[in-house]
């Protein structure tokens, strides 16, 4: 299988869960990120922007799980959305196809939401491609993972007891809600392992909470 991003936040932390279940890792990183891969992972340079990069790594028959996203996403970051998040995606969705692919894994956003508009607008954009593609595929919907370097939102805790406590915020408050990165992880490698049977799987942050 092939990993895009493997070497971030989620992408590592994922690379090292699947080798230690035995599966083969590729990850297409850039040269300056490849000291931080897993231990144990193939690597191949090449540039996750780039159809034809993505293309020379995959085989028919992978799995490709696509984690590239701008790093600490905020409102100001409007424009890398765009070039690197949705941009990204056709690109990995171009090179599924013409790889031939089994299964493509993604990693959206909770949608809809009311903050981080421009995010979520283009990880929207971003699940049209994919669904159009004829690729069969699985696309995770996380709002925030928390973990390592990542537990700011835990302030909010009480806030998310108290919207879920209210029959009016409880939905939004469960598609919102936070997940551990331990959840995530879990709920990849579940993806991973268990492609649907249908075209397209959407799993949201209740699904992701299961797994973990």
């Amino acid at each position: 299988m092939v990993l895009t991003g493997g070497t971030g936040y989620l992408g590592t932390s994922l690379a090292k869960r699947l080798l230690t279940r035995g599966h083969h890792v590729r990850l297409v990183v850039r040269a300056a990120t490849a000291g931080r891969a897993a231990p144990g992972a193939e690597l191949i340079v090449g540039n996750a922007l780039d159809s034809d990069s993505i293309a020379s790594a995959l085989h028919a028959g992978d799995t490709l799980v696509h984690l590239v996203g701008t790093a600490h996403p905020n409102p100001a970051k409007a424009a890398e959305f765009e070039a690197v998040d949705l941009a990204s995606v056709r690109a990995a969705v171009d090179a599924a196809a013409r790889a031939a692919i089994s299964h493509l894994v993604y990693v959206s956003v909770a949608q809809p939401a009311p903050v981080m508009r421009a995010y979520v607008a283009a990880r929207a954009a971003a699940e049209v491609a994919i669904a159009g593609s004829g690729v069969r595929a699985t696309i995770l919907r996380p709002w925030y993972v928390v973990g390592p370097g990542h537990r700011w939102p835990l302030i909010l805790t009480p806030l998310y007891a108290l919207a879920a406590s209210v029959p009016h915020w409880r939905e939004a408050a469960e598609r919102l809600g936070l997940v551990s990165l331990e959840q995530m992880t879990r709920a990849l490698v579940r993806a991973i392992e268990e492609p649907p049977a249908s075209a397209l799987a959407v799993v949201e942050v209740p699904g992701i909470r299961a797994a973990g």
